[in-house]
Parts: structure tokens; sequence; C-alpha cells
């Protein structure tokens, strides 16, 4: 069973460390986030709670049974229409695990019932078979193919969310 936080101050140096542990097994399949993301990692975490604070985003800290954080999964860009854009990545030690898939269905969850949201739309790429089973198994239903940092991909939409919040 997976839990997820809502990002606070005091996730800053764990969550550090996940993204430096993983940093190489991300990399296999999404865009790096450069060297300056770890420079300047303690400003980005400050802004992302401020993003946060003012409700333009809800991050979220993923962590196992002992408490170690293994993930995140995050609603960006809120809309006034109750849209969001759900993204995660879930630790190489964790895969494998169905932690991506119930990570999705918390936050999916949260996002009626706490954030008042309608629809959750996601992005990846075509040759991410992981992320597309979690997303599918999750309800998201393809909306059509894009290019993600060069790469084919395909969007997603979670078209209602008001079944979840019974």
């Amino acid at each position: 069973m997976v839990k997820l936080e809502r990002l606070r101050p005091d996730h800053a140096d764990a969550l550090l460390a996940f993204e430096r542990a993983n940093r190489a097994y991300f990399v296999r399949s999404i865009s790096d986030r450069g060297d300056a993301y770890f420079a300047e990692f303690d400003a980005r975490h400050k802004a992302l709670l401020a993003e946060q604070d003012a409700g333009v985003c809800h991050f979220h800290v993923v962590l196992d049974e002992e408490g170690e954080l293994i993930g995140r999964v995050n609603l960006m860009d809120v809309t006034a229409d109750g849209s969001a854009e759900l993204g995660y990545r879930v630790g190489e030690s964790a895969t494998g695990r169905g932690v991506a898939t119930a990570a999705v269905a918390a936050v999916s969850r949260l996002a009626a019932t706490r954030y008042g949201l309608t629809s959750l739309t996601a992005v990846t790429t075509l040759d991410n078979l992981a992320s597309r089973t979690v997303l599918e198994r999750s309800g998201f239903c393809a909306e059509g193919e894009i290019t993600i940092a060069g790469r084919p991909g395909i969007a997603y939409r979670l078209a209602s969310l008001s079944h979840l919040g019974h």
C-alpha cells in the first residue's frame, strides 16, 4: 500500500535524494531535468510550495509502508474549469509493484474530493508502455498522438472524476 503526502518543506531532503538516486533511471524514458535542477533544488522546492499555496498545482510525494519516498505524483496547471495535468514518477526500486497505479488512483480521488477538479489530462511517450498501461488501467482514454521533447507521444484524458468522490 502506498501513502500520498502533500508536498511540504520538510520533504526537500528526501525528494532531492530520490531525484538524484533515480536520475539515470528516469532519463531512459523522459527528458533529463538537467544539472541546474539539482544545483537550484532548494529554490525550486520553495517555488513549488508557493505554486501549491496559490492553488495552481497540487504536489505529492509517494511513500511506501516504511515511510520511504518512492515516487511523486502531481496535479499541475489547475484551470478555472476544473482540469489539471497529471504527472508522476516512481523510483526504479519500486517499479512493477503497482505503485504508480495506486498513486494515480489516490491522487485522482484527491482531485475529485479535496481539490474539486472535474477532469485530468496526462501525456507520455509512445514507447513508455508502463506509463501508458498505468493511465489506461486508471480510466484515462487516449486522445491523440503528440510530440514530447521531439519524441512521439500520446495525450490522455480522464474526463469525469465525479464517480471517484463517492
